[in-house]
């Protein structure tokens, strides 16, 4: 099989929109729980109706439209995953808006070509260092009017200031946009390093939702559904997600610090777990470490081969032994409900995105009690386009495709999508948009993969050079690559992380560069092999990583790199003859170099390894 379409099973009226997704929500119940806030320390979670939540939405709708935000325009949330993002989201739409997302980590470059690009109009930052990160880039964006902070209180101020809007234009606003009209742009790393800016509209968020609901009600549509969100809001995984639990009548809570994740599940009891590879990784190493810290470590080993084996003969026609259904049982009761008990106790559900979660993690999870429901999708497909169903899963697979997705293997393997939940165009760039898709208007991905008999699509590699780290983000690796390869003492640099925790690079010193340097510097001549391990030029080269890394994110960083003893030539078969690095054969050659940087425990200072 090479192309498959699943027909969509709601239609939505062509002049609906997104603020009709939280109309019926209100209109099913306004005084049942929404979502909920956490309170104090060791206080309650305080539930917010869905009347609540729409009266607020109401109240800065009216304080946006008081401020002079007119339909269609840009509104910028730079903010960690909270409460407050989610009102913000639905306010600006509520105004007739664009919410532009923009993470609360981002550089002031990125925050300069985010608003400059968006045409920003105003920005509610989370604290007021992220309100300084772009003060510092105010001039740049001429259109950028105010940058109100959301600790300061600003969602309050803003409702004050609108008290005499009537309520009559919030209702005009919320019924201008229809399903193709403009939704949000979120900016996705490109391969030049300039972020695109994906333009979504109603449609992809709304009808997407609906029919998500539709296909997988044992999730999203089950009596006492709840979830909580901590991956950021920024990305189109939780995005899609804060707008399917209210199409789904999911309760949905808002954790912002993932050091203390474990407390928030705790707390909040989640039904279902919505998080990147990343996140179900540190669960099992947490989870290891602690056994081991108490002598437990083989009981840990026997129940965790128990859980995958266990699972994997759930996929078998005859399904686990009676011998092995036992183990699994005592499993259960020494460590599974420990660990289950971390998660909140009442997830049923798993599901994994934004990067390959890996076939024993997934086995890991079921044997614990967890169905795992790993998809697949892009920014540009408003996150998911495939899932595992809870009646219909392939461990290793990313699903199904959802109702009014489809998906085809071009002939190269590359994976091509299209459907109600393939964005627009990138923002103010044709040429990427022509390049995007093909000319039957079919999205090109980039990702290698397969279909197989019964339509599930499975991954097999990546045809574009974008890194997506274990944590689900999206590193173009030129903008650091070119930062670093300017300096006088590097050839050549490539970023690495795919799959990976975090963001690393494989240097290679300028033979040619180097004596200059060195004499520069008041130094002896040194071979190549001798300066990889001379500390003032690792000091000199440490300087160069933090200068590229000022250029993103936190996330985007080098956290390490390491000095390769010789250089990427066009003799040697490395470099094209425009210089460019080949990095697929590069990668299987230096495939020990890449794991070292990924095998020493203190993961946050950059140092030399080998």
């Amino acid at each position: 099989m090479d192309e498959i379409f699943s027909p969509i099973l709601i239609e939505l009226p062509p002049t609906s929109n997104l603020n009709d997704v939280l109309a019926e929500r209100v209109g099913a119940g306004a005084d049942k729980p929404l979502m909920e806030v956490p309170g104090g320390e060791g206080e309650p979670w305080r539930v917010v109706t869905a009347g609540q939540f729409d009266a607020q939405v109401v109240a800065v709708a009216k304080g946006l439209v008081a401020r002079g935000i007119e339909p269609g325009e840009r509104v910028g949330i730079m903010c960690r995953t909270r409460y407050e993002w989610a009102v913000l989201d639905f306010a600006v739409w509520a105004a007739g808006a664009v919410p532009v997302p923009i993470y609360e980590t981002s550089s002031a470059e990125q925050v300069e070509w985010i608003a400059s690009d968006a045409e920003v109009k105003l920005v509610f930052a989370e604290t007021a260092g992220n309100a300084a990160t772009v003060a510092e880039v105010r001039e740049a964006c001429p259109l950028l009017s105010d940058v109100l902070v959301i600790d300061d209180g600003a969602l309050d101020a803003v409702a004050a200031e609108g008290t005499d809007v009537p309520d009559a234009e919030i209702t005009r606003r919320r019924a201008i946009a229809d399903l193709d009209d403009l939704a949000t742009i979120i900016y996705t790393s490109g391969t030049t390093g300039r972020p695109k800016g994906a333009e979504l509209t109603h449609r992809n968020f709304a009808s997407l939702s609906v029919n998500a609901v539709e296909a997988v009600p044992e999730v999203f549509a089950k009596e006492g559904g709840r979830t909580l969100l901590f991956i950021p809001m920024s990305h189109v995984f939780a995005r899609y997600i804060h707008v399917l639990a209210i199409a789904g009548g999911v309760v949905t809570g808002h954790w912002g610090d993932t050091t203390t994740l474990v407390n928030g599940l705790g707390e909040f009891k989640p039904t279902f777990i919505l998080a990147v590879p990343r996140v179900f990784e540190k669960v099992y190493n947490t989870a290891e470490q602690t056994a081991a810290a108490g002598g437990k470590a083989k009981i840990f080993h026997w129940a965790t081969a128990t859980g995958i084996a266990w699972s994997r003969a759930l996929d078998t026609p005859s399904g686990p032994s009676l011998g092995l259904k036992l183990q699994h049982k005592v499993a259960s009761a020494l460590v599974y409900s420990k660990l289950r008990a971390k998660l909140g106790g009442q997830a049923e559900f798993a599901v994994s995105g934004g990067g390959p979660l890996g076939e024993r993690l997934g086995h890991f999870y079921r044997g614990l009690g967890l169905k795992v429901l790993e998809g697949y999708g892009l920014t540009e497909s408003t996150a998911p386009t495939s899932v595992n169903r809870p009646t219909a899963t392939k461990i290793g697979s990313v699903g199904l495709q959802l109702p009014g997705c489809g998906v085809k293997i071009a002939a190269d393997s590359e994976i091509l999508l299209k459907g109600h939940h393939i964005f627009r165009a990138y923002h103010k760039n044709e040429a990427a948009t022509a390049e995007a898709f093909t000319d039957d208007g079919w999205f090109r991905t980039g990702d290698l993969g397969v279909l197989d008999d019964d339509g599930f699509l499975t991954i097999t590699g990546r045809k574009k050079e974008i890194i997506v780290t274990a944590g689900g983000k999206n590193v173009a690796p030129s903008m650091l690559e070119d930062r670093i390869r300017a300096h006088a003492l590097v050839s050549q640099c490539v970023v690495v992380g795919d799959n990976k925790p975090y963001i690393g690079a494989l240097v290679t010193l300028d033979a040619e560069g180097l004596p200059g340097w060195l004499k520069m510097h008041g130094k002896p001549a040194l071979s190549v092999d001798e300066a990889r391990k001379d500390p003032d030029v690792l000091a000199a080269l440490d300087a160069a990583v933090q200068r590229a890394n000022k250029a993103v994110s936190t996330a985007e960083s080098i956290r390490k790199y390491t000095v390769l003893a010789g250089d990427l030539t066009i003799e040697n078969g490395y470099l094209t003859p425009k210089q460019s690095v080949k990095r697929a054969v590069f990668l299987k050659d230096f495939d020990g170099d890449v794991e070292r940087l990924y095998l020493d425990k203190n993961k946050d200072s950059l140092h030399l390894i080998g």
